[in-house]
């Protein structure tokens, strides 16, 4: 393979959802990865050790301990396909017991047994956004406080963001991603920036509450790939139509959350996405963009 196609170990973090530290125990122990060097002595990571991760972050879904996940990955027994609810359940709900407790420690705690042990789409499709989703219905039925809402949501965003770090390089597709005005928001489209990190792609992260005229001049500057609007209320584009239907007009924009609507995404030329962060992760990966 050529020289362009080897990742240092902490792009192979970032694409595969594993940390560094853990990496290096899974070289270090089992000799998963197999790393040429570079002229500068640096660890440079190919194809095969990327293949490698996911396999044994599959046999790890399913059950199985470090070691035996090792040696049905270099004996290229493929994973079988993860049941991960009952792997979760528990930590899923020490995770809302900790938060519910304002306990930052025990929470940082059950994350990182998390992030050790299962790959980065299974924590956020099984842990992360159902937790949130059971978060806003208690909220809505007044069943927790502002102050455990706020400190649940400050410290997963935290963590996200975290794991966000470099997620804008490398060399493979660019999404800029955004809320519109007034959106708050962001927690959703933080995690699918996370899923289409770990599928190649780079993030440009604008965040909440971005007008949708600094959303053009970024994307007229850095010519993305695709764009993707994030918002939860219902009406909050019907203003600024015009401004989404130019934008469509030279970039795949994307719709997501649940102030979109099919309607909406119809007639500003844009393209809807499930709520599901990794699900719609999948669908822009897989969907042909237009080249820049």
């Amino acid at each position: 393979m050529s020289v362009e196609s080897y990742l240092r170990i902490g792009e192979l973090s970032r694409r595969t959802g594993v940390s560094v530290e853990l990496l290096r125990a899974w070289e270090k122990r089992y000799r998963l990865l197999e790393p040429a060097r570079s002229g500068g002595g640096f660890r440079l990571y190919s194809d095969i050790d990327v293949d490698r991760v996911r396999s044994m972050q599959g046999h790890l879904d399913d059950g199985l301990a470090a070691a035996e996940a090792a040696r049905r990955t270099l004996r290229r027994e493929p994973a079988p396909t993860p049941v991960a609810g009952g792997l979760v359940a528990g930590p899923k709900r020490e995770l809302a017991q900790a938060l519910a407790a304002f306990d930052e420690a025990r929470v940082h705690a059950v994350f990182d047994r998390l992030l050790a042990s299962l790959s980065l789409d299974t924590v956020l499709a099984e842990v992360v956004i159902p937790y949130l989703h059971e978060l806003g219905d208690a909220w809505e039925r007044g069943e927790v406080t502002v102050s455990q809402e706020h400190f649940a949501s400050a410290l997963i965003r935290g963590r996200l963001l975290g794991l966000a770090r470099g997620w804008g390089a490398g060399a493979g597709p660019r999404a800029l991603l955004a809320c519109p005005a007034g959106e708050l928001h962001d927690l959703g489209l933080i995690a699918f920036g996370l899923a289409l990190r770990s599928r190649g792609w780079r993030i440009t992260y604008l965040g909440q509450d971005t007008p949708l005229d600094a959303v053009g001049e970024h994307g007229e500057a850095l010519q993305p790939n695709c764009v993707v609007l994030a918002f939860t209320r219902r009406g909050a584009l019907d203003d600024e139509l015009g401004v989404l239907k130019r934008m469509a007009g030279t970039v795949p924009v994307w719709l997501a959350g649940a102030g979109a609507t099919a309607e909406l995404a119809e007639r500003a030329g844009a393209l809807l996405l499930a709520t599901d962060p990794v699900e719609a992760a999948d669908r822009v990966a897989g969907t042909p963009s237009r080249a820049t």
